[in-house]
């Protein structure tokens, strides 16, 4: 295993083992949600955002312990999006990571109340740290606040709305731009701002963490498009030619194979520039950005 496989492994691994904690328990009368909670925060994904959180605090002189609450707190929201945007009234689609999607197994109003448990489940794991007396205050509450604007209507809604409205309907490039960088990229963004925070990073550094993770996103997203088009469904775990089944218009359609992965390859050499120099000129981060964009699943 590469140097980078390795350092990853280490944050995925410590990631699986620690969300298990944060989850409700108990035998209580809404059990029920509890379990469609876990049966999707722990039904596997690549736990990016997670791993982005952990290694920007590391890499800003924090720890992976202090950053793990947070990285939990955001494959929660994460989470939470895939619930809702999985449903009959958004995406509809049957099929996540491999497995019935939480509304076939759990049938639409538990998906929905799981989507909402865990939305307020990841800021009240944020904000417990509150309590710890581990972190400076003002770290807790900016963190929080990060995340509440990454997956507002300035956000990660906003992004899905846009998506939305242009159902078979055109859209261009520049549209395009923003609809991703909202839907997909705002909360990608948070997760690295955040990484930083915790580690009390300045300004600038925080700065140079936002462009990587901008054009970090925006990649990984494209190569999404192109997976939906490439893949199989078996590779992807969950289902293909989904987003032309629903008349929407992405970088592959709009620009073709080629040059959406030209695109692609210009933003991964972007986000290398952004963090060159700096303290967060680090192997990992030039290995991540090449390796999420050059995915087969």
């Amino acid at each position: 295993m590469s140097g980078y496989g390795k350092q990853f492994d280490e944050y995925y691994q410590a990631v699986e083992a620690a969300l298990p904690g944060y989850l409700p328990q108990g035998e209580v009368l809404q059990k029920t949600v509890q379990e469609a909670m876990a049966y999707s925060l722990l039904g596997g994904g690549k736990r990016i955002r997670a791993v982005l959180c952990l290694a920007f605090c590391r890499l800003c002189g924090g720890t992976v312990e202090e950053a793990m609450p947070f990285a939990c707190a955001l494959e929660m929201v994460h989470a939470y999006s895939l619930i809702h945007d999985d449903l009959p009234c958004m995406d509809d689609d049957d099929l996540r990571r491999g497995k019935p999607s939480c509304h076939i197994r759990y049938g639409e109003a538990i998906a929905v109340l799981a989507g909402d448990g865990l939305l307020t489940l990841g800021f009240e794991t944020m904000l417990n740290q509150y309590y710890t007396g581990k972190y400076p205050p003002q770290r807790v509450v900016k963190a929080a606040a990060e995340l509440a604007q990454a997956i507002g209507t300035g956000g990660m809604i906003g992004g899905q709305v846009i998506d939305i409205q242009h159902e078979n309907k055109p859209i261009t490039g520049d549209e395009l731009n923003i609809l991703h960088s909202l839907k997909t990229g705002a909360l990608i963004r948070a997760s690295a701002r955040i990484g930083c925070i915790i580690a009390g990073a300045p300004d600038d550094v925080i700065a140079k963490a936002d462009q990587y993770a901008k054009d970090l996103g925006l990649a990984f997203q494209i190569t999404d498009d192109l997976l939906d088009i490439t893949s199989t469904e078996e590779a992807l775990g969950k289902p293909i030619d989904s987003d032309q089944e629903n008349g929407k218009t992405t970088y592959a359609t709009l620009y073709g194979l080629e040059r959406s992965r030209q695109i692609v390859r210009e933003l991964v050499l972007d986000a290398d520039l952004a963090i060159k120099g700096s303290v967060l000129d680090d192997p990992f981060l030039y290995q991540m950005a090449d390796r999420l964009a050059q995915r087969d699943r």
